[in-house]
Order: C-alpha cells, then structure tokens, then sequence
C-alpha cells in the first residue's frame, strides 16, 4: 500500500475508534444518571383516609414532584403486653384494610408512582411500639401468629400488585430484639410469596441494634435525629448537627452492604422542631415555617445525592391536599406551607439530575 494511502487509513480508523470511544463515553454518562434517578425515591407517606381516593388525590403528590408513595395499613393492640392484634375488619377505613390499600395502589401505579406498603400498629392511647413486650411464652406466641398473619396478608397483595418495596414492620425493637429467630423466619416465609424490595422501618436510636438486616434489601431508618437545642437553626447549623449521624449510618450501611432508607423523615413548623424531632404532642403552639423548610433542606443537601443512601418518605401527606396543612398548622405536614416549595424545589433537581 501507497504510504500516503496508508497513512490515510491509519488516521481513519483512529477517528472512528475516538468516535467509538466517546459515544461509549456518552452511553456510560447517560447509563449512570438513569440509575441514579432510578436509585432514588423521591417519596411521601401518604396518611390512610376514612374513604376511597380519586386521581384528583393523586395530582399534588405529582406536582411536588415525588415519585414513590408509602401507603399504610394499620393493626391495632389494646396495649403493650396484649397478643391480640385486630386489623382489616369492617370497623377500620378504607384505607387501613386490605381492599383500600390495593385500590390505592393500583391509582397509584396508574398515574406512573412507585409504592411502598408500610403497615404499622397502633396502641391504644398511643403508647410506642418500641415497647411491646408479652408477660408469658404463650403470650409472645399468639403475638407471633396474629402478626405473621397481618404481615403475609398485606405481602400476599403486593406481591399481586407488583409493588416495588414492602416494609415487614415498623418501630417494633422491643419485639424485634427479643424475638430474632421469629423476624428472620417471617422474612423467609415473606420471600416465598413477595419477589420485590424489602425493608423494615426501626427507629432512630434502635437501627444499628437490629441483626437481620443482611436479610433485607434496604436499612430502613425513621429518621427523627435529634439535631439542635436551638430555637431556629439555620441550614449550616442543622447540615453539621447532621455530621455524627450520618457517619454512623454509613458506617452501618458498609457493614451490611446495604444502602440506608428513611422510611420516614419529616419536621414539624415550630420553635425547637430539630430538638426532639420526633415529639407530635400539643404542647408545642408555636409556628416557625421557616424551621421546618431548613430543616428540610439541611438533610437533602446531606443524604440525597449519597451512593448509599436510597430516599426516604416524606412524613406525611394527607390525600384531601386542599384541607390539609396550612401555615397556622404546626403539625408534619408540608402541605399548604412554604416547606412545600422546598420539597418540589429538591425532588425535581433530582429528576433533572
């Protein structure tokens, strides 16, 4: 071959590997930022409601941006040390029992949302879950039952619906911690009936003590971190109280090589919400929107665009989003509230991410 030629050819086919390589280049980039969008949910809990729900329920959440819903059926206890659990009976809303909970679910497949079914217990007069504890053998054996029952049903209909994540409970150390070899059994027993995501939702101070974790497929944290004593912390404040916490939820998540989710995260709009983030009493009359949206703002900057972080779930959202909120509400919700902005604001940079 003419050397001219040759050179020709060498040139040319150097240009088509440099062209190879950056749309292989381009291809990786655009891979990456889909699972990375994909990666996260962008969630709300959505509160249970007294009757059906319509897809004029469903176009708020849409607007703020989420992706992912928790929907949340409830079992009642008359107390901490009764085995008695009672849910999905005709006395329940329709969005605590079984028939409502698929009927939401299939609304909100339809309009292009994630779901996560998250069932909880409530105890009469309030009391934490945290602390059951059964007086007898006998007593935690019942309990056993009447929850696996409660568990499988609600697994038996997502796996039914093809939800995407299943929460096997929710703040129950004291049940978890002293019934192990039972929680590790249902999970298997879960397995066999739900092919999708599972976590289990525990409560700040509780995460690192739960041992099944390797089992599941997110570390489920609800996230109410006491952060500052202050009566209105800024963002810089709130974002470097952060800083302890979140190393020990890394450190946990390399342990288990499993991403963190919260499960639920959420502030109320008063003085002193970041103190004990947790407290939902009365007592608290004061408003401070302002608290609430650098709150906010302070834990996405922190744990959104981690690798092994997942999301979490915005706590909580009620589906008559017209009614609900307000800035003279001083309760969780953002809705109606400038903290609203806030989450639209950050769930659709992590869309545009």
């Amino acid at each position: 071959m003419h050397y001219k030629t040759f050179s020709k050819e060498i040139n040319r086919r150097a240009y088509n590997l440099r062209f190879i390589s950056l749309i292989s280049l381009l291809m990786v980039i655009i891979s990456c930022q889909g699972q990375k969008k994909q990666d996260k949910y962008n969630g709300v809990s959505l509160v249970a409601s007294r009757e059906p729900i319509s897809s004029s329920h469903i176009t708020p959440i849409l607007e703020v941006n989420a992706n992912a819903v928790a929907v949340m059926p409830f079992g009642f206890m008359e107390s901490l040390s009764s085995p008695d659990l009672i849910f999905n009976t005709e006395r329940q809303w329709e969005g605590e029992r079984v028939d409502g909970v698929r009927e939401t679910t299939k609304l909100l497949h339809s309009q292009g949302l994630k779901v996560m079914v998250k069932p909880h217990i409530w105890i009469w007069k309030g009391e934490f879950t945290g602390d059951i504890k059964m007086n007898s053998e006998e007593d935690w054996k019942e309990l056993e039952t009447n929850y696996e029952e409660f568990i499988l049903l609600y697994a038996t209909m997502a796996a039914e619906e093809n939800v995407e994540l299943f929460c096997l409970g929710t703040e129950l150390y004291g049940f978890a911690n002293e019934r192990t070899e039972f929680w590790e059994q249902l999970i298997i027993k879960i397995r066999k009936v739900y092919t999708g995501k599972l976590t289990y939702a525990e409560n700040w101070d509780k995460v690192g003590k739960i041992t099944f974790w390797d089992q599941l497929d997110y570390i489920g944290v609800d996230a109410y971190f006491p952060l500052s004593n202050g009566k209105s912390p800024n963002i810089e404040e709130l974002r470097a109280s952060w800083k302890p916490h979140k190393s020990q939820l890394k450190e946990l998540s390399e342990k288990y090589d499993r991403k963190i989710m919260f499960t639920e995260y959420g502030y109320r709009n008063t003085d002193f919400a970041t103190k004990q983030p947790w407290d939902s009493s009365r007592k608290e009359t004061s408003v401070n929107n302002d608290l609430q949206s650098n709150a906010l703002m302070a834990l996405y900057q922190e744990f959104w665009r981690e690798d092994w972080f997942a999301g979490g779930f915005l706590w909580k959202w009620f589906h008559d989003h017209d009614e609900a909120g307000g800035i003279e509400n001083n309760q969780f919700t953002p809705q109606n509230k400038p903290a609203l902005q806030v989450v639209k604001g950050f769930y659709g940079e992590m869309i545009r991410d």
